[in-house]
């Protein structure tokens, strides 16, 4: 909204220059983008949030400025040139003396319409009225139409000026359009109405599109002699949906979707006919006929004095609050532990109680509230497990040489698809393309996307994970990880080339991911459409499956702009799942130990299809609470070993907190292993 400084002076007798008061305001909520020029010529150009349509005007913006200073505002109703200069008589549609009638066939959209008939001489505007639309970036066209956007910008009210000669039958129709109505607007534009669109028309065809622009037909121009003001209120969602299925964007529309003063049109009216004769552009006949059946009452609330002081942490003394309120417009009572006060129309952005006391915050000014801590009256709320365990995942992933990606939740269903069993994505009901079509099903997707936007950067070791939500129809919204790897191993070194990412690889960074979640599972082949056959496999938990990992397929790579030949692994981990098979548990610290281990090596013959956790799950599981480690540090297959059979060699670590272990005591250990493992899995120690 650009404000010439001395039209704003005109309201306000402003002590300050242009600087002055564009500080003032921009800490009070309105941001300002630029000061053209300098002393009353100067033109600030204020950024007006969409919930405050009442600041759309030159009086709006002056009221804030009154009150910021601590001065009185000049409404234009004291100014006796603008009183009573014509009579009101009209009060609805039916008025037997009015020059035309007025009908609302829509009162829903449309619950106010006044008019006044005006004898003119149309030409061009003085120049100071020319100037003053031009600095508000309004251009001139002639004296009428001029007057209209001028009390626009004054007031905040839309206007519009029909030429009389053209209404058929002296008669303005509030209604909405016909099927297939159409009308030419004053751009030119031949428009096609809907049914739920609102217009003005008169005995026979449409005049204008309510709230966003007149017609061609009824257009003044230089021969027109008589002319109809029109100052009405227009619902605004209605005037939202009708802007925007036209493609249609006016300041009347930007102020009518926003919400404008039902009681503003009458004043309007009285500023333009005051207006039309200050400027000898003519003189109205002497009648307004205002259509208003159902009189929009000012809202009342409640404002507690308690409520204020606790939500601002400060005492504001009663005078300023009364002072501030009373500047801005509200009516204000004593009731009980603070006031009663009453809203006025034109503040469609004032709904509880608690803007209100933003409204005292703004003008008290919010560097004088003191920064202090509220007074805490209760523990604070321990934070969601689901944060910590993110937070605590990223650390672990993090230090094992991946970076955190972050993807859309909304992605296109054929790249959600082998993701999710069939019927089970959850569509997008208004989705902006199909490329946003689906609630993602795995995070998998889009971090694929991520690899390939890497690759395509000559970025060849590609390590990324994310947490977050994904959604299903069938089990609504959980928290998973994915992990994408791809390149190299190990970081690049001069003794020779890294070796290749491996399966096993992908199955030692879950394996921290695991211990960080305090969950032991167990690696089973799985088949999965999106991965190879044969280095696939699934995260088990006992019966519980919390996750899935292996390598890539060739064609679902190639779809992500990945390369097929490249070995491209990926994991997909159900955090919440994770969570539920683990429990309680805890991070246990123990202290570092006052006495020495015992190491022991074994190596077994068994089934090159078993499992190595398996194994390991079965010596803790024989082994007494003495066994602190288990790890394997050889596999072996060859010459010496029968076929279907491996060697694995591992290494047992034994330690007692309380006491130095004996050699016969770690061999009755050994012993016990050995036999469970032969018993089981009919192993053969080597």
């Amino acid at each position: 909204m650009k404000v010439l400084f001395s039209w704003l002076k005109e309201f306000v007798d402003v002590p300050g220059t242009a600087v002055d008061v564009a500080a003032r305001l921009s800490v009070r909520g309105f941001a300002v983008e630029g000061i053209d020029g300098a002393g009353d010529d100067a033109v600030i150009d204020f950024e007006v949030t969409a919930n405050r349509p009442d600041c759309l005007s030159v009086l709006g913006l002056a009221r804030e400025v009154a009150t910021a200073y601590g001065l009185p505002l000049r409404e234009p109703a004291e100014d006796t040139a603008l009183v009573d200069l014509i009579p009101v008589r009209g009060s609805g549609s039916l008025d037997p003396d009015a020059p035309f009638s007025v009908h609302l066939d829509a009162p829903d959209l449309g619950p106010r319409y006044a008019g006044a008939v005006a004898d003119v001489t149309v030409g061009a505007s003085p120049e100071w009225l020319q100037a003053r639309l031009k600095s508000a970036g309004v251009r001139p066209i002639s004296n009428v139409v001029d007057i209209t956007n001028y009390v626009l910008l004054e007031l905040g009210q839309p206007m519009h000026a029909f030429d009389f000669a053209k209404i058929g039958g002296a008669e303005i129709r509030v209604r909405r359009a016909r099927s297939g109505e159409t009308i030419k607007t004053l751009d030119g534009q031949s428009r096609t109405l809907a049914p739920e669109m609102l217009i003005i028309a008169d005995a026979r065809v449409p005049l204008a599109i309510a709230g966003v622009m007149g017609g061609a037909e009824s257009e003044v121009g230089s021969h027109t002699r008589t002319i109809v003001f029109e100052s009405a209120s227009f619902n605004a969602n209605s005037v939202r949906r009708t802007s925007k299925a036209l493609g249609l964007k006016t300041e009347a529309s930007t102020r009518f979707e926003r919400g404008v003063d039902p009681n503003l049109p009458l004043l309007a009216m009285r500023r333009a006919c005051a207006l039309l004769e200050a400027i000898k552009a003519g003189k109205a006949r002497g009648q307004v006929v205002d259509a208003y059946p159902a009189p929009i009452a000012a809202r009342q609330l409640a404002f507690r004095r308690t409520k204020l002081n606790r939500l601002l942490g400060v005492a504001i003394p009663d005078a300023d609050v009364t002072g501030i309120l009373a500047a801005l417009g509200f009516g204000l009572a004593p009731a009980g532990d603070g006031w009663t006060v009453t809203i006025p129309t034109r503040r469609v952005d004032i709904l509880r109680e608690v803007d209100l006391v933003e409204e005292v915050a703004r003008h008290y000014g919010f560097d004088r509230i003191p920064a202090t801590f509220p007074a805490l009256r209760s523990a604070a709320p321990a934070m969601d497990p689901r944060i910590t365990r993110a937070r605590h995942l990223r650390r672990v992933l993090t230090g094992a040489g991946f970076f955190e990606a972050v993807t859309f939740g909304f992605i296109g269903e054929a790249a959600a698809a082998p993701f999710a069993a069939d019927g089970d994505l959850a569509p997008i009901a208004n989705p902006l393309s199909e490329t946003f079509a689906v609630l993602r099903p795995s995070a998998l997707p889009g971090l694929l996307d991520a690899v390939a936007h890497n690759r395509r950067r000559e970025q060849q070791d590609v390590r990324l994970f994310e947490v977050g939500n994904v959604f299903s129809k069938s089990r609504g919204e959980q928290q998973r990880l994915a992990l994408a790897w791809t390149g190299g191993s190990d970081m690049p070194h001069w003794s020779g080339a890294p070796a290749g990412v491996t399966f096993f690889d992908m199955k030692g960074a879950l394996d921290r991911v695991c211990r960080a979640l305090h969950v032991e599972t167990v690696s089973t082949p799985v088949t999965e459409t999106w991965l190879v056959p044969g280095q696939a496999a699934a995260l088990m938990c006992g019966s519980e499956r919390i996750g899935v990992f292996g390598r890539l397929s060739r064609t679902l790579a190639e779809r992500h702009g990945l390369p097929g030949d490249d070995a491209v692994f990926v994991a997909d981990l159900d955090l919440d799942a994770a969570a539920i098979v683990s429990g309680a548990r805890q991070t246990r610290v123990t202290p570092l130990p006052r006495y020495p281990s015992v190491t022991r090596d074994i190596a077994m013959l068994v089934g090159d299809t078993l499992p190595s956790a398996h194994l390991r799950a079965t010596i803790r599981r024989a082994a007494p609470p003495t066994l602190a480690d288990v790890r394997e540090f050889d596999r072996y297959q060859g010459k010496g070993v029968p076929e279907g059979k491996v060697s694995l060699a591992l290494r047992l670590t034994f330690r007692a907190a309380d006491r130095t272990l004996t050699d016969a005591e770690v061999q009755a250990a050994m012993d016990a292993i050995v036999k469970t493992l032969v018993s089981e899995y009919d192993a053969i120690q080597r």
